[in-house]
This record gives structure tokens, C-alpha cells and sequence, in this order.
């Protein structure tokens, strides 16, 4: 099967990645959670505009790239809304009153009026508006856990696998998969369901994932577990 990587490896890099067993899959648990990473408007921007529009108002939009995420991602949330299991949403809001230096990523981006608290830009798009009883947590740095309850809310609901969507992928998904992994969770991230402002980056760490942290799936795939999941219940 072809992947969005493969492009960016040459054949040394396959050789060496597969003689030394990487990327082996953990699959997927029985009570599995989903997470809709930083998908708000800051980051998608109004509509599918080029993302040299959208950085105009937004900064930091990914543009185009993560309207066609959203789609997929809209497909799975509504998988696992159907199987009743957890979801969570994180945002990251500047603050009005203290510094934003470093929230997130390096420099002052979250002071731009977009990006602070209360503006649109911290909003989760409407198309995936969470329903009640489904979290959204707000954050200050690229990992859904780090200074979060988010652990809390997983062990309280006895969650064994995070699927972790949205963006950046190179940026907080990736961050969120690795602190998911190191707390012992398994993981998996739906190919589709990422997003970044840049696609070679986007393409090298889905790789960089699926070789050490994370089962890097198909969506159908996903969904597939999910009825599966369903079916037993």
C-alpha cells in the first residue's frame, strides 16, 4: 500500500527503518477516546482558501489542507459518537492579561487579536461542534497533557487507546502522541485526520510516528475497529 512518506524516502532509509524492526502496529484497544487536537478557526481560517490568504487574518492557519482533514475528521467523530465513546477537544487561547511568550510555540504569535481569548480564532469549527458531555480543554503548550486534566479524565473513564486527530501534525499532534504514549496508552493516528501548513512535514512525521509511537491508519480503518468495537458491546 502506498504512503503519503514514501515520496520523502530514499531506499536506504526504508532498509534501515525495517532491519531494525520499527514501525510494528499495537492496535487498538477495547475503550479507545478520541481527541480533536487545535482544530479551530486560528488554524483551518474561515473557509478552503489558499493558505496565503489565510494567514492574512489567521497566522497561523494551515489553510486549504485542513478543510480536507476536517472532512475526515467529521466522518470519524461521528464513528465514534454512534459507539458512545469519549471525546475531547483541546484549543489554544492567548491570554489577554499575562505574557504570551511561548505558548505553544516559540515567540508571541497568541498575542495577535485572532488568537486571544473569547476571538474567533480559538473557536472549534462549527462542523464539529462538540455535543454535551464531550470536553474541551484549554491549553498553553503543544501537548494535550502537559499543565491539562486530561489524564484524569482518561484514567476516570478507563480509556486504554487515544486516537488523537487535528493539527499541527508536526507540532501539537505529535506532541500529543508522544506524552499519550509515555503514559502508557495505546495510540493511533487516522492518516487523514492530521493537518500542517507544510506537507513535507506533515508527510515525514506521520512516518516518524508510525515507526515509534503510533499505528498511522487509514480512517476506514479506524472506522472499521470502531463497528467492530460496536459489534461486541
Amino acid at each position: 500500500m502506498s504512503r503519503i512518506w514514501d515520496p520523502y524516502l530514499d531506499e536506504r532509509d526504508k532498509k534501515v527503518y525495517q532491519g531494525a524492526g520499527l514501525g510494528t502496529n499495537m492496535g487498538i484497544g477495547s475503550r479507545p477516546a478520541l481527541i480533536i487536537v487545535d482544530v479551530q478557526y486560528g488554524f483551518t481560517g474561515d473557509s478552503p482558501e489558499d493558505i496565503e490568504q489565510s494567514i492574512q487574518k489567521y497566522p497561523t492557519s494551515c489553510g486549504e489542507s485542513s478543510w480536507t482533514a476536517i472532512g475526515y475528521i467529521k466522518k470519524l467523530l461521528e464513528a465514534v459518537r454512534e459507539v458512545e465513546l469519549p471525546v475531547f477537544y483541546t484549543i489554544i487561547e492567548g491570554s489577554k492579561t499575562t505574557s504570551n511568550d511561548r505558548v505553544a510555540i516559540k515567540g508571541n504569535i497568541f498575542d495577535h487579536p485572532e488568537l486571544l481569548e473569547g476571538a474567533k480564532g480559538t473557536q472549534v469549527v462549527e462542523i464539529l461542534k462538540p455535543k454535551s458531555g464531550e470536553v474541551i480543554i484549554s491549553k498553553k503548550k503543544p501537548s494535550a497533557f502537559f499543565g491539562t486534566p486530561l489524564i484524569s479524565y482518561l484514567t476516570a473513564q478507563q480509556v486504554d487507546t487515544l486516537i488523537v486527530t487535528g493539527c499541527t501534525t508536526s507540532g501539537c499532534v505529535r506532541a500529543t502522541v508522544i506524552d499519550a504514549f509515555s503514559n502508557n496508552f495505546k495510540v493511533i493516528v487516522p492518516e487523514e485526520c492530521s493537518f500542517d501548513r507544510g506537507i513535507t512535514s506533515h508527510a515525514i512525521n506521520l512516518f516518524d510516528m508510525q515507526q515509534k509511537y503510533a499505528d498511522v491508519v487509514p480512517t476506514e480503518e479506524v472506522i472499521k475497529e470502531l463497528e467492530s468495537i460496536k459489534a461486541k458491546a
